[in-house]
């Protein structure tokens, strides 16, 4: 049997037309996202209607809309807590929806609170302070080289060549740039200069399964320092993606330490966990998306699926899923009928 599902959406063409700038919608969702979602549910038996974005939402939970479930991938528009704004409206009305609750979703957006919370769970983190202002921006007493981007945005927001400082002189320049674009503190880290990966987790509690753990090479193109927003955008020329199989060393640490970040986050139903190494290969965690990109192409958690043989409509299958068991309304193999297929990472099964 099908659920009634709810689609909650930024869509970025209305914030467009609306008068917002590209970079302030750089995470919003295309409509061809919106479509490929609506797609996939559809074709797992599910009756779907688009609400829009968090006040749409708002507005028809307060006239007594309700539905089976709300499938959310709104980022909101303002402040440090826009990720939280969805699930707080959806527990207000006790309307049951998907991914992680409003405390995870404001925490891991501001990525310093998130890195302090991993540090003092004793997972690997690079050093990082927190600039707010001029005197603090001259006054970093952390080594060079050093990287810069803005406390709370996601997409790579902020995130460019030239986030990398290498010399002391870039400081001050480096911090007025980003704090005067995105008006917000500048977390800034000591730079890992090693290989990057992106694990892909669906599920919860003991249910809890690594898709695939995807190495992102940068090609001769790419600016090569971290996953920037060109290199997001052109990735077709700029990136090579390459799944890891689960018996190589850092595989095995990526997956543990993600699980570790996912479960300390108390996360739900899927996210998206960003590691790379420092000089002497050691993983540390970057950040955590607990709303991860769904666009059917070019968002990571899709790609790591495809190469691992998983079909798009088999991850929205096991997303919704692991919300509705949450809920414990219905029994899962109710829901929908794809519980055959086995992921080939070995370690997920859709449906499980």
């Amino acid at each position: 049997m099908g659920l009634f599902i709810g689609l909650c959406y930024d869509l970025k063409t209305e914030y467009i037309q609306a008068g917002f700038s590209t970079t302030e919608v750089m995470e919003f969702d295309d409509e061809e996202t919106i479509i490929g979602l609506e797609k996939a549910l559809g074709d797992l038996g599910h009756q779907v209607e688009p609400i829009g974005n968090g006040k749409e939402l708002a507005r028809k939970l307060a006239n007594g809309k309700r539905w089976d479930l709300v499938f959310n991938i709104a980022e909101g528009v303002k402040g440090r807590s826009r990720e939280a704004q969805v699930p707080a409206v959806c527990e207000l009305f006790d309307q049951p929806y998907t991914f992680s609750d409003p405390l995870t979703c404001a925490l891991t957006l501001d990525k310093a609170l998130a890195k302090r919370i991993v540090r003092d769970r004793s997972l690997p983190t690079a050093p990082f302070i927190v600039v707010n202002n001029l005197t603090e921006a001259a006054n970093i007493n952390l080594p060079i080289p050093l990287f810069f981007k803005p406390v709370a945005e996601g997409s790579s927001k902020g995130i460019t060549g030239q986030s990398l400082v290498k010399e002391q002189s870039e400081l001050i320049t480096t911090y007025q740039a980003l704090h005067s674009q995105f008006q917000q503190p500048i977390l800034v880290e000591t730079f890992l200069p090693g290989r990057e990966v992106t694990v892909g987790i669906i599920g919860n509690g003991s249910n809890t399964k690594v898709v695939g753990v995807m190495e992102v090479i940068f090609t001769d193109q790419a600016e090569t320092e971290a996953y920037t927003t060109l290199n997001k955008k052109e990735y077709l020329e700029r990136v090579a993606y390459k799944l890891l199989v689960n018996t190589e060393s850092l595989a095995i640490q990526a997956e543990q330490l993600a699980l570790d970040v996912y479960h300390t986050f108390d996360c739900r139903d899927a996210a998206r966990v960003d590691l790379r190494c420092d000089a002497d290969g050691v993983l540390h965690f970057l950040e955590i998306n607990p709303l991860p990109g769904l666009d059917h192409i070019y968002s990571d958690l899709p790609i790591m699926g495809r190469l691992a043989g998983v079909t798009y409509t088999e991850i929205i299958s096991a997303i919704v899923n692991a919300a509705w068991q949450r809920y414990s309304i219905l029994q899962v193999n109710e829901v929908q009928p794809y519980n055959h297929k086995t992921w080939q990472r070995g370690c997920f099964t859709a449906g499980s």
